[in-house]
């Protein structure tokens, strides 16, 4: 079908025409970024006290009063409170930068999976929310618990560890912690993608499943920035989990074209 080719100017871009179209991207996709990141630096105490609930509930479940924080040096509470303004900016402006992504592969893709650009940037942006909401309320405060019950007095009393969290530290924490869930809820999204462009079909991921199992452990000891079996656990769940539910949509998708190409061969 005549639609179904890429534009013949997307055949012919050249190596450095790729990278001009990168760095346009990448300089659009500042155009929200930069009025996200005033609005979130106005309002930066507000959405500090939101990050540390989580460690305020893990605080309080194991009875040690009220969390305390310290600072290394006069400018930490200021880097932190950038770095926090920009990941709060990183993420409100998500669905922008979902949509530049999508655009710059677009060239090399189908009229056809051109037209799935904005269905996928708004999935993308749900399971990146997903993602981040399902470590900050299943994550977080198992985590915090797990790593505050390290502390406290040594057996035989001779020396007591106290809890004393840098402000910086937490808040990368945190970030990472929240971009490492937001990503792995994006599997779904990269699978059926492929699935519909015809790339990969739901058997050839069946055969891959024990692979995935394996790198997906190898995953989630990497990314899980605790390294304690818990966490690791409950990141390596999500990432299986969603494989799977992957390969059922990609299932139903290869079932659908079956069916289209027995209907058009009678």
């Amino acid at each position: 079908m005549a639609d179904e080719a890429p534009h013949e100017e997307d055949l012919h871009m050249t190596f450095f025409e790729h990278l001009e179209e990168l760095r346009a991207r990448l300089i659009r996709s500042l155009i929200p970024f930069l009025p996200a990141f005033v609005v979130a630096w106005i309002y930066r105490e507000w959405i500090f006290s939101i990050l540390v609930v989580p460690l305020h509930k893990a605080w309080q479940a194991l009875g040690k009063g009220i969390p305390t924080m310290q600072q290394s040096g006069p400018a930490d509470i200021v880097v932190m409170y950038m770095k926090q303004s920009a990941i709060v900016a990183l993420l409100a402006s998500s669905p922008w930068l979902f949509y530049q992504a999508w655009a710059f592969i677009a060239p090399g893709l189908y009229a056809r999976e051109k037209r799935m650009i904005l269905p996928f940037v708004f999935a993308s942006t749900v399971c990146f929310t997903i993602g981040g909401l399902f470590g900050w309320f299943y994550i977080f405060p198992p985590t915090f618990e797990a790593l505050l019950e390290f502390s406290g007095p040594i057996p035989g009393g001779m020396v007591v560890i106290e809890d004393h969290w840098m402000v910086d530290e937490y808040i990368s924490f945190v970030s990472q912690m929240l971009f490492v869930f937001g990503v792995t809820f994006e599997v779904p999204v990269v699978i059926v993608f492929l699935s519909l462009a015809g790339i990969v079909h739901h058997k050839q991921l069946l055969k891959f499943g024990r692979w995935w199992l394996v790198a997906s452990s190898v995953l989630a000891a990497i990314l899980t920035p605790t390294q304690d079996a818990l966490s690791m656990l409950l990141l390596l769940v999500p990432l299986v989990g969603l494989y799977y539910v992957a390969v059922g949509f990609a299932f139903f998708i290869d079932l659908r074209r079956d069916q289209k190409a027995t209907a058009e061969a009678t």
